[in-house]
C-alpha cells in the first residue's frame, strides 16, 4: 500500500523522521514528514513499531537516520549528530503515569519544573497554573498520589509534561492501562488538549476509538513499515485501510450544527455530503463537530424510501466497488457531494440491484457518531 499523502504534500514546517532499526521480528523503516500542529496519531497493531518511533524521537533509543523538528536537527547519523533527550524540549507521557508516590500531586508537578532552564519563577508558576487548569486537576493538588485513580494519575502526568514548556508532546498509549470507565473519563481532557494546545502532539495508540476522536493526521504502521499516512479523513477513507479495519471501517467528516431540536434531543449537521440529523441536545448552533459514519451502518437503495425509520438518506454516485474482507460482500465507495461514504454490501445484493460504478444510489445511514467537543467534568474520576 502506498502512502496516501506524499512527503512533498505535507507542511514543510513540521518535523522529519527518517529512521531504520533492526528489531527482533522486523526492521523498522520510516520516512515521514509530519505537520507541526494538531495531533498526529501513530496507529497500528501492538508490536508494529509505534512506541519505538516515539522513543527514537525522544532520544531514548537510537536508530540510524535523521530526525529534525522545525529548524532543529536532533539526529543525523551521517554527520554524527545526536542530541540527548534533555536538549530536545519535549514532554513525554508513558503508558504508566510514573509519578512519585511519596509526594503529593503538587510536589510531583513542581519536580517536573526543576529541569527547565532560563525561565523565571513567575513564568514557571504561570505555566504550571495553566496546565493545572487545562487538565482540571486543581482539586487534586494536595492529594496523595496513592489515592488517585488511574485517570487522575494520567491527567497529572500530562500536566507535569506540559508545565515544562515542551515544543512537542509525546503520548505513548496514555489510556492503555486504564479500564473502560477511566478511558471515558480521560478522553474528554485529551480532546480539550486537542482544542486548546498550540504545540504538536504525537500520539501512539492501537485503539480505533482514540484514533477517530483525536487524530488530525495519521501514520499507519504494521511490522515497522508505513502502510499509509495523511489526514484522518484520507486515511480512513482509503479502501485498503477500510479492509484492514473490517467491521470498524468508517469515514470521518467535519460539519457544523445548523439547527437544534431540544424536544427530540437532536441536532441538524451540515457537512460536505449534505444535512443529517444526529442525537444530541447540548451543543449549540454554529458548533463545529466531527462525524463518524461506519460502513456497516450504511445500506444502499436505488430510490429514496419514505416508509422507513431511517432518518438520514443522502444521494450519491458509486465511485468504486472492490472486494471486502469477506468474499460474500463488497466494499462500495459512494460520492455524496464533497464527501465519500463507505458501505459493506452483500455481493448478491449488488447483482440483484444491478449496481455498478456510476450508478446513482441513496445511502441510508442507520446511525452515526457525533464526536463532539464537550467540556469535561471538572471533578471526579
Amino acid at each position: 500500500m502506498k502512502d496516501i499523502v506524499t512527503s512533498a504534500q505535507v507542511e514543510t514546517s513540521g518535523f522529519h523522521l527518517q529512521l531504520s532499526l533492526s528489531l527482533a521480528d522486523f526492521t523498522l523503516n520510516i520516512d515521514q514528514r509530519l505537520p507541526a500542529q494538531g495531533i498526529t496519531v501513530l496507529f497500528g497493531p501492538s508490536g508494529s513499531g509505534k512506541t519505538t518511533v516515539l522513543r527514537c524521537l525522544a532520544g531514548l533509543e537510537q536508530a540510524t537516520g535523521v530526525i529534525s523538528f522545525k529548524d532543529e536537527i536532533w539526529q543525523n547519523s551521517a554527520s554524527n549528530i545526536f542530541k540527548p533527550t534533555w536538549q530536545r524540549e519535549i514532554g513525554y507521557v508513558f503508558q504508566e503515569a510514573s509519578l512519585f508516590e511519596h509526594m503529593d500531586v503538587r510536589a510531583n508537578l513542581h519536580f517536573g519544573l526543576r529541569r527547565v532552564k532560563g525561565i523565571d519563577r513567575a513564568e514557571q508558576t504561570q505555566d504550571l497554573d495553566a496546565a493545572v487548569a487545562l487538565l482540571g486537576i486543581a482539586h487534586l493538588l494536595d492529594r496523595s498520589v496513592i489515592s488517585l485513580s488511574g485517570g487522575e494519575r494520567q491527567r497529572v502526568a500530562i500536566a507535569r509534561a506540559l508545565a515544562t514548556r515542551p515544543k512537542l508532546l509525546l503520548l505513548d498509549e496514555p489510556l492503555a492501562s486504564l479500564d473502560i470507565a477511566r478511558r471515558k473519563e480521560v478522553l474528554p481532557w485529551l480532546e480539550r488538549l486537542h482544542q486548546e494546545l498550540r504545540i504538536p502532539i504525537l500520539y501512539v495508540t492501537h485503539s480505533i476509538d482514540e484514533l477517530v476522536r483525536l487524530a488530525d493526521h495519521v501514520v499507519l504502521l504494521d511490522k515497522g513499515a508505513v502502510q499509509g499516512s495523511g489526514s484522518i479523513s484520507q486515511v480512513l477513507g482509503s479502501n485498503d485501510v477500510a479492509r484492514l479495519l473490517g467491521d470498524e471501517a468508517s469515514v470521518i467528516a467535519m460539519g457544523e450544527i445548523t439547527e437544534q431540536e431540544v424536544q427530540d434531543q437532536t441536532v441538524r449537521v451540515r457537512f460536505g455530503g449534505g444535512h443529517v440529523w444526529v442525537p444530541d441536545h447540548i451543543l449549540p448552533v454554529g458548533q463545529t463537530v466531527r462525524l463518524r459514519i461506519l460502513a456497516r451502518d450504511v445500506s444502499l437503495s436505488l430510490y429514496r424510501h419514505e416508509d422507513t425509520t431511517i432518518q438520514n438518506c443522502l444521494q450519491g454516485v458509486i465511485e468504486t466497488i472492490e472486494p471486502d474482507v469477506s468474499a460474500s460482500q463488497a466494499l462500495v465507495r459512494v460520492r455524496c457531494g464533497q464527501e465519500m461514504i463507505l458501505s459493506h454490501v452483500p455481493q448478491h445484493a449488488l447483482s440483484r440491484l444491478g449496481l455498478i460504478v456510476g450508478s446513482s444510489v441513496w445511502c441510508q445511514i442507520k446511525s452515526m457518531m457525533l464526536l463532539e467537543k464537550k467540556e469535561p467534568a471538572e471533578a471526579g474520576s
